[in-house]
């Protein structure tokens, strides 16, 4: 009599330092300087850190770019930057998340800072400050009309590039799914009121990123002066033709 013996193979994933999650619809004219600053701050890290592009609706280079780079690439076509962004960290190896859009890059000493904080035990997490690739004074007319309302909103937070261990990104759900504008303040709040349950602090990494003003450049410099409705949109945080305009159909 023979016996058929059934192996059964038990698959490990490694987990390594950082995954960088970027958000990219359409991308291929920005991604190339957001991805190059990512692996000049990751340098050190070697083989401890991944990038993960999560193609939205792409119909441009944006994924050839990606794997040429050696990024892991993924699929989701939801007009929901919340809904993008924890798709990439559902696929994510590393002990620490970061967030960075595909405009935006990163300075060299990122993730350096972001490792060196959160190895104190004293931060949760938190965001960074930087500056736009080109400033004017309606920029920076427009800037304060949003930020100010922003901030009675959700308090004195840091957005831009986001960084956390994973294990607190997913207790606090990630990003918010319901919401299609203010997600990243609204992680923010969340992610510094859980810090404070646990006697942490919620971070700011200063001068870590430049990110693009095309969106000035379309619009206009004194786009949120001359268009207030924007700024509300923000408040109400579910204003579907304005998300779709500002992000998930917005063509370079």
């Amino acid at each position: 009599m023979f016996y058929r013996k059934t192996v059964y193979w038990r698959t490990t994933v490694e987990p390594i330092k950082f995954s960088i999650i970027v958000p990219a619809h359409n991308e291929e004219k920005e991604i190339s300087k957001c991805l190059e600053s990512i692996k000049a701050a990751a340098a050190p890290y070697g083989e401890q850190a991944e990038i993960i592009v999560v193609l939205n609706r792409c119909t441009d280079r944006t994924e050839e770019i990606a794997l040429a780079y050696g990024c892991t690439t993924i699929k989701n076509d939801d007009r929901n930057l919340a809904k993008i962004r924890n798709a990439g960290a559902r696929a994510a190896r590393g002990e620490i998340l970061v967030t960075i859009d595909a405009d935006t890059v990163m300075s060299s000493f990122m993730l350096a800072a972001a490792e060196k904080l959160l190895a104190t035990g004293l931060f949760i997490g938190g965001g960074v400050t930087g500056k736009f690739d080109r400033m004017s004074i309606g920029i920076t007319a427009s800037v304060a009309a949003l930020s100010v309302p922003i901030m009675l909103k959700y308090g004195l937070i840091s957005i831009g590039i986001f960084w956390c261990r994973k294990a607190d990104f997913d207790a606090i759900g990630g990003f918010n799914e319901g919401m299609l504008l203010a997600e990243d303040c609204d992680f923010a709040r969340r992610l510094a009121l859980y810090g404070l349950r646990n006697q942490k602090l919620f971070g700011t990494i200063p001068f870590a990123m430049t990110t693009s003003s095309r969106k000035f450049d379309q619009y206009g410099d004194w786009l949120l002066i001359k268009r207030p409705e924007i700024i509300a949109a923000f408040l109400k945080e579910n204003d579907q033709k304005l998300a779709d305009q500002l992000y998930y159909d917005f063509e370079n």
